[in-house]
């Protein structure tokens, strides 16, 4: 018989009910029992078939409150961008020694931003940024001349989101010890920018499902209809 872990019996969830975005988050937030500062995940399902080009998801929101991480971001550019990447609190910043640092292993960064004429230099390093999502795009603004403002909203709170295979976006707003109120705003700024970046080959219901969890807690299932468009 299959020993259950004491701290999924102490869970009070009916997996089944659609929970109003207020009332979820308050049940996400009482079912975190981890003896650490949990991170608190969204998953989206959506109507979209991402194998077809006009319906993909893919775009940059800026969450209210943070996403309570630190950050660490690399950018490539030269000359006075690379001053105005550092003066915004850039971890590393680089041009032909930063692709030979990344050739050689050096991975220590969560974000990478690049100046336009950096592009063709970066591209070498396709295939070990790609795989982790780092390769920079100017789709999500991380291909951009304004690198000062890029590293501030990186270190802000600006997550980058992408529909997955399976047509389900899942991302990170937060931790448990963020107030309820910093979660709910989180997610309604994720909802909106989702609804922004609705494809136009999209047919029939956009939203289909929301689910929010912490790390090591249960998922709970949120009423579309409790979020507004």
């Amino acid at each position: 018989m299959t020993k259950i872990a004491k701290r999924i019996k102490a869970w009070s969830v009916d997996p089944v009910k659609l929970h109003g975005l207020d009332e979820a988050v308050k049940t996400v937030k009482a079912n975190a029992k981890a003896k650490f500062d949990e991170s608190v995940e969204i998953a989206v399902n959506l109507g979209v078939d991402p194998r077809h080009a006009d319906q993909q998801v893919r775009g940059v929101c800026n969450l209210p409150a943070g996403t309570g991480k630190d950050v660490r971001v690399a950018v490539f550019a030269r000359a006075g961008k690379a001053d105005e990447a550092l003066a915004a609190g850039a971890d590393v910043v680089g041009a032909e020694d930063l692709v030979e640092r990344v050739q050689g292993g050096f991975m220590d960064f969560d974000r990478v931003i690049a100046t336009p004429d950096m592009m063709a230099l970066v591209g070498r390093l396709g295939k070990v940024l790609g795989p982790r999502g780092l390769m920079p795009n100017p789709k999500v603004g991380t291909v951009t001349p304004n690198v000062g403002q890029a590293v501030k909203d990186a270190k802000g709170g600006a997550i980058e989101f992408r529909v997955e295979k399976s047509g389900i976006v899942h991302a990170g707003i937060g931790k448990i010890s963020f107030t309820e109120e910093a979660l709910t705003s989180n997610v309604k700024a994720l909802i909106e920018a989702l609804n922004r970046s609705k494809p136009s080959g999209a047919k029939g219901t956009y939203i289909k499902r929301i689910s929010l969890s912490s790390t090591m807690g249960p998922g709970v299932k949120v009423d579309t209809t409790s979020i507004s468009a």
